[in-house]
């Protein structure tokens, strides 16, 4: 027996780019995303009593590896990006039906311009990414107490503290008008480091880039400092 689901909205999100979003939610709490939810499916009443909801689950498509074959064992970045355990023990977007699912902290939801759409921080979502329903985070079953996490049971420490050039400094200031709080959301995204941990990280000379809102961020990485170089506009 198969199944079609039909996407319900999709999601405008500060990250532009793979590399760069957060490996879990929650880890960049200024990340910013604005879930647009489409006709027929764009109805007030479908949304009432949600704002009474701090925090929404928020389930979608890992657009992005669409045919891509499914695999069944990968490496987590949690441990190093050289063991290999079960697909079904990891939330990687290689799965057999691509589908994720993040709790985010729901801002407000707000209609503007004939448009309904949840306003959301915290998440770890591709700008463009369809989603297929949204559903309310209920504390008293959610949260669970004594739950184990094998080896993800704690949330990462970064060793990295984050420093602005010159140049990149006075492009932030700039932004801010239209991104307010983009700085701490680099802040917060690179000090995670984003690189892939199964190749090499030692090279200090390399720089990388990824793209955020309307520009290109590009940084480089020297012992446990990270510099931001530049903020790139087209």
């Amino acid at each position: 027996m198969s199944y079609a689901f039909e996407p319900i909205g999709v999601i405008h999100s500060c990250f532009k780019e793979k590399f760069g979003i957060p490996r879990q939610p929650g880890l960049v709490p200024s990340a910013r995303a604005v879930i647009e939810l489409t006709p027929p499916f764009d109805r007030d009443e479908a949304v009432r009593g949600l704002e009474g909801f701090s925090h929404v689950w928020v389930v979608f498509v890992f657009h992005a590896v669409l045919g891509a074959a499914w695999r069944p064992t990968v490496r987590p970045p949690r441990l190093g990006g050289n063991e290999r355990v079960g697909v079904f023990a990891t939330r990687s977007p290689f799965r057999p039906n691509p589908v994720g699912m993040s709790a985010v902290r729901l801002e407000k939801i707000l209609r503007e311009d004939g448009r309904l759409s949840l306003y959301v921080q915290g998440g770890d979502f591709l700008d463009g990414t369809p989603v297929i329903d949204v559903k309310p985070y209920v504390p008293y079953v959610d949260a669970i107490a004594d739950a184990r996490g094998s080896f993800a049971h704690e949330a990462p420490v970064s060793p990295f503290l984050v420093r602005f050039s010159a140049d990149a400094d006075v492009a932030c200031q700039q932004k801010e008008g239209s991104f307010p709080g983009v700085r701490r959301l680099i802040e917060e995204m690179l000090s995670a480091d984003p690189r892939p941990a199964y190749r090499d990280t030692t090279d200090s000379t390399a720089v990388y880039g990824t793209r955020l809102y309307d520009f290109d961020l590009r940084w480089r990485i020297e012992g446990n400092m990270v510099e931001v170089l530049e903020l790139v506009s087209p």
